[in-house]
């Protein structure tokens, strides 16, 4: 498995890699310790639940988050995270920095997430120490460049104890994932708009569902419906289905296509992993379960609704 050259062969085995990581990691957005921690700081508590899963602020999100490239503008935070309407981010990472600073609330992010995974997972969980290895492996071949939030995180190092050096090194590989489907979109020519219109489809969700999240208007929206449909990625559904437009054959290879640029940048993570990649899996699986069993992370989230498999 080693080095595969093949990138539809390397894409399942990067999505995996993906999903396995996402509800041991990205349970630091769900955290009912770091929203009690951000709370503390002067942040708004978390606004409400999803399925029984705490949903976060949106300053505090936006800071916490972007803390660890340091105490930047939210024209950073927003160029960083991409898919979020700047009018939304600025104004809340200046709200955020002036509450508190970056070295604190990045150490109230990283203490909440591991404070979670100790309440659900226990302080050592069986296979820890092993799972800290195989993801320091498969996160020290990969280069910055390119990948602002994947850098700032490595600025921060790696904790010693193995619990907190596990959600460290996870959490490089999944926001080294994320800056690199950023310059895939990008680089095919997408903007925000368009690309969250286009992967809500992809996912087998209605128009304007997930993607409302990110702050962006209908009048925005409605603009890059018309772009989309201009270049023949989405046509009206034939039925009513919410959101009115369903993806052309154009669009759902176009969007597989970035997803598999994305997939191709993780080569040397794999690479790096080997065949080991299916133990890390064994041990970080029944992780995430426990932690989406005890309301740690969204039942149903991005990882889990993405193909698995390039299209065909």
């Amino acid at each position: 498995m080693a080095g595969p050259e093949d990138v539809t062969t390397l894409a399942p085995i990067a999505r995996r890699l993906g999903s396995v990581l996402e509800p041991v990691i990205g349970q630091v957005y769900f955290s009912p310790e770091c929203h009690a921690a951000y709370a503390a700081l002067g942040f708004d508590p978390s606004p409400g639940e999803a399925g029984g899963v705490a949903l976060p602020d949106g300053p505090a999100y936006f800071t916490s988050r972007g803390s660890v490239m340091g105490q930047v503008p939210g024209e950073v935070v927003a160029a960083a995270f991409a898919v979020f309407n700047p009018d939304a981010v600025v104004p809340a990472v200046r709200l955020g920095w002036s509450r508190t600073d970056a070295a604190t609330i990045c150490a109230a992010r990283t203490d909440g997430a591991v404070g979670q995974l100790v309440r659900l997972l226990g302080e050592r969980p069986e296979g820890v120490e092993r799972a800290v290895d195989l993801l320091a492996r498969a996160a020290e071949p990969l280069g910055p460049e390119g990948r602002p939030l994947f850098a700032g995180l490595r600025s921060l190092g790696v904790p010693d104890e193995p619990l907190a050096a596990m959600w460290r090194l996870g959490d490089l590989l999944r926001e080294y994932r994320g800056d690199s489907h950023t310059t895939a979109w990008v680089s095919a020519g997408f903007d925000a708009t368009e690309i969250g219109l286009l992967t809500e489809l992809y996912w087998g969700m209605p128009a304007r569902s997930y993607s409302r999240t990110r702050a962006w208007t209908g009048e925005q929206f409605d603009a890059a419906t018309d772009r989309l449909r201009s270049r023949g990625l989405v046509e009206t559904a034939a039925d009513d289905a919410p959101g009115g437009v369903a993806l052309t054959d154009d669009g759902r290879a176009a969007r597989e296509a970035v997803e598999l640029r994305t997939d191709a940048q993780m080569r040397p993570a794999l690479a790096a992993l080997g065949d080991d990649l299916d133990e890390l899996c064994a041990i970080m699986t029944p992780w995430g379960a426990t932690v989406r069993a005890g309301g740690g992370y969204l039942a149903s989230g991005p990882h889990d609704l993405a193909p698995d498999r390039p299209a065909t």
